[in-house]
């Protein structure tokens, strides 16, 4: 055609921003190569905050760990499960983390926070960006020890966001026990410390002691808008303890009078939709019933869902109300509470080894190596059954 020619439109660096910041993180990470002026503007706490913004409800993953052996010792791992409608959670890749395969215990996860984990077990402890597939192993804290210490146990761990310093941290609460020694006249004792990292500085330090002291292992997200929640024990009874990420804070806050007994039910905290949440259920039997507690100035019961068969737990709820559930067979359903159909999603593990978790994805930095680098093995679910 006569009088025409090729003209390229040049779209508003703002414009192109924008449109950049809906995509998955997976895509802007081979994005980084196209050109240095987007490498860079990647890296801006602006756009990682927009970015994780625009991909709160469009790109939510899950990961599950679990274990397949036949005891609880045995390696436990994550499967990637795919979140597309009509894909049933099916298992993408399954994924083994070598640093924490010669631990104890299974790696105990804190978190997400705006997309990172906290891994630990035992004395380790990483953070893991699984969406830019970072992997930042802490340092050893240089917090100093008491003498005379037999032996030292690390407990709770707590990791969150301090949105004053834009720092991530992570507090841990460490046991030192000493031995007894009849001919000097001591008696086995042990001492409580308290340290906290932080990210930005990369580094350790100490911290009070609150009065009431944490116990167990999350089984959902117990970060909230700037806090971090554990149960606890008081001088006399059980509470919530509470750590603020900015003012690096402890307080306690009461349990929800549920009508019974911690003997009786379990209780676990979550996040509900940005408040902290308490799911009860019986300990016993194979029906059970689930009651969400809420926590807006006072504890308020949200819903219950009645008599469910055939499940043992609660895993997290998704997007439409949907509750994963751990079934006694040991297998992943699905629960809608709407119309009560229990869904069997063909994913199995050892018994009370299976955590949900449901992330978004983030480009925030951790100062850590690749995955690669630290030999963290992704096998593709083709290659590995559910």
């Amino acid at each position: 055609m006569q009088g025409w020619s090729k003209s390229r439109i040049e779209l508003p660096e703002t414009v192109v921003m924008e449109i950049l910041s809906k995509l998955p993180a997976k895509s802007l990470t081979r994005f980084r190569c196209v050109c240095k002026p987007w490498c860079s503007s990647f890296q801006t706490s602006h756009f990682i905050t927009k970015h994780q913004h625009n991909n709160l409800k469009n790109n939510l993953n899950i990961l599950l760990k679990r274990c397949r052996g036949n005891t609880h010792d045995d390696i436990h791992y994550f499967s990637a499960l795919s979140t597309e409608k009509g894909q049933n959670f099916l298992v993408k890749e399954n994924i083994r983390l070598p640093f924490f395969e010669n631990c104890w215990y299974a790696p105990v996860v804190s978190g997400p926070c705006n997309g990172l984990l906290c891994l630990h077990d035992a004395g380790k402890a990483a953070l893991w960006n699984p969406s830019t597939r970072e992997f930042k192993i802490l340092p050893q804290s240089s917090v100093q020890r008491p003498p005379s210490v037999d032996s030292t146990s690390f407990g709770c761990l707590g990791f969150g966001f301090d949105s004053k310093t834009d720092d991530y941290k992570v507090v841990r609460f460490v046991t030192y026990y000493f031995d007894e020694n009849e001919e000097e006249g001591f008696l086995a004792d042990w001492n409580h410390q308290v340290e906290l990292y932080s990210l930005k500085s990369d580094s350790w330090k100490e911290i009070s002691v609150p009065e009431a002291q944490p116990y167990g292992s999350p089984l959902f997200n117990n970060y909230i808008n700037g806090f971090y929640y554990w149960q606890a024990t008081g001088d006399s009874d059980y509470l919530i303890l509470s750590f603020d990420m900015a003012n690096e804070k402890f307080s306690t806050l009461p349990l929800p009078k549920f009508g019974g007994s911690l003997a009786q039910y379990y209780l676990e905290l979550l996040d509900f939709n940005g408040s902290l949440g308490a799911i009860v259920y019986p300990r016993e039997g194979t029906e059970k019933s689930f009651d969400l507690w809420v926590m807006n100035g006072s504890w308020t019961r949200q819903f219950s869902i009645e008599y469910v068969s055939g499940v043992e737990r609660p895993l997290g709820f998704w997007k439409n109300g949907e509750l994963f559930l751990e079934g006694s067979n040991h297998e992943l359903v699905l629960f809608d509470p709407a119309t009560r159909e229990l869904k069997t999603l063909g994913i199995h593990a050892y018994q009370k080894t299976m955590q949900l978790i449901a992330y978004v994805e983030s480009l925030v930095p951790i100062n850590g190596r690749s995955e690669h680098e630290e030999h963290i093995i992704r096998q593709p679910a083709r290659d590995a059954s559910n």
